[in-house]
């Protein structure tokens, strides 16, 4: 299977968002553990296993882990920045080099 394909790309796609539900359930259960902080962990947690497992009949194992951090990446520096959590110029650094080694495995 090609990495570019449609449907991989949102297997990947829909894994990330899993990893990227669980970390903002996480995130609300260190606040307060709550009905809604559990249902985010199960349920991302589980949609991310489930990408993860037809994901790897088709894509090497590190390109594919690449993929998804970039974008669980994007998901969660964006809540972060909703709310209130930005990143110093350190940390942006260190995501920029995330991305920059995404586009070195797909080039």
């Amino acid at each position: 299977m090609e990495l570019l394909d449609t449907r991989l790309l949102i297997l990947a796609f829909t894994a990330a968002v899993g990893y990227g539900l669980a970390t903002i359930g996480m995130k609300l259960a260190s606040a307060q553990w709550g009905m809604l902080a559990g249902i985010l962990i199960l349920l991302g947690f589980f949609a991310a296993m489930q990408a993860e497992i037809v994901l790897m009949r088709g894509v090497e194992l590190g390109v594919l882990y690449l993929v998804i951090i970039a974008a669980e990446t994007l998901i969660v520096l964006s809540y972060a920045f909703a709310i209130g959590e930005g990143l110093n110029l350190r940390e942006s650094l260190g995501g920029v080099l995330i991305f920059a080694g995404l586009i070195v495995v797909l080039d």
